[in-house]
């Protein structure tokens, strides 16, 4: 199904686990530091570098770039170290956070709770998954290197739906095969 950014309520709300989704527009970096600093920020009330409201997180740290081209290879990294800060995320208006491997049971509540998705990234593939990078803007955090927040304008980035709207995951449920709509 392809996507353009931001995920609409009526997007968001429509998609079920193992559907296919090529995402357009602007995704946003962020790995555990950049988390912790997030989180940091949220709990003393202090303005945010970023407006999460309807993003979607993307949890890489990409490699540095070659000759021509905009980013190095890049693949999702393993989510569950950004699980505790996943409600507060969600409470700053993040709609889906892209990474690999299960989450914690909570996570597929708090998707549920606050109508959020999990999208499981192509991992193994990262030089592939760069070629639907087109634009990448520093945002904060630059001391962080490759682990700063960084805005991707993507084209037909795929990704897989891991945890709906309904607090289902495709690791609990039977899915026989992964639907592309």
């Amino acid at each position: 199904m392809k996507v353009t950014l931001p995920l609409t309520r009526e997007v968001l709300e429509s998609v079920q686990i193992g559907d296919v989704l090529e995402l357009t527009g602007d995704i946003y970096t962020a790995r555990d530091a950049a988390h912790a600093r997030l989180y940091e920020a949220i709990c003393k009330g202090e303005k945010l570098p970023l407006d999460l409201k309807g993003k979607i997180i993307f949890y890489c740290g990409p490699c540095p770039a070659g000759p021509g081209r905009v980013i190095g290879p890049l693949g999702p990294t393993t989510s569950a170290r950004m699980d505790p800060y996943m409600e507060a995320m969600f409470q700053q208006g993040m709609v889906a956070a892209i990474g690999k491997g299960d989450r914690a049971p909570y996570v597929a509540e708090l998707c549920k709770k606050y109508k959020g998705l999990y999208l499981l990234g192509v991992g193994g593939a990262a030089a592939l998954c760069a070629n639907a990078v087109k634009e990448v803007e520093e945002i904060a955090y630059p001391d962080l290197g490759t682990e700063s927040i960084k805005r991707y304008y993507v084209e037909d980035f795929k990704v897989i739906v891991g945890i709906d709207t309904q607090g289902r995951t495709i690791q609990e449920e039977n899915i026989p095969k992964y639907r592309k709509r």
